[in-house]
């Protein structure tokens, strides 16, 4: 029993709910800071309808991102690192399945994609 009124679990659920407040609600402001000076939108035209449509496709993407707000917060404050290698497992026109995955820091990267491939196995005989 702590001194306090609260617990790690309460304090990463109050973590998780900040991260969503903070992600989904999307603004056009927030796009036009993200896109601005990125290669990708540098022959596009300021002020053009076609830079609207891709600020307005930015907004819509993010408001349809799922929460994973308890999934991000739980990977941090365990000390984890997000991977950027994702498993997927294709249906008919559609992913069944995707899996994200996270390491701790001493997992080395040789391990980090035997295990990587171990579950893709594992996925691609479950289905």
């Amino acid at each position: 029993m702590t001194d306090r009124p609260y617990t790690d679990e309460d304090l990463r659920a109050a973590a998780a709910l900040m991260h969503y407040a903070l992600t989904t609600q999307p603004n056009p402001a927030d796009a036009d800071a993200v896109l601005n000076g990125h290669p990708a939108w540098a022959n596009v035209e300021v002020g053009s309808d076609e830079e609207d449509e891709l600020r307005e496709s930015v907004v819509e993407l993010v408001s349809g991102a799922a929460d994973v707000s308890g999934w991000a917060v739980n990977i941090g404050a365990d000390g984890l690192e997000p991977s950027p290698d994702v498993l997927n497992l294709d249906g008919d026109d559609t992913t069944v399945v995707r899996v994200h995955m996270a390491f701790h820091p001493d997992v080395s990267e040789r391990d980090r994609q035997y295990f990587g491939l171990a579950l893709a196995h594992v996925m691609a005989n479950a289905l």
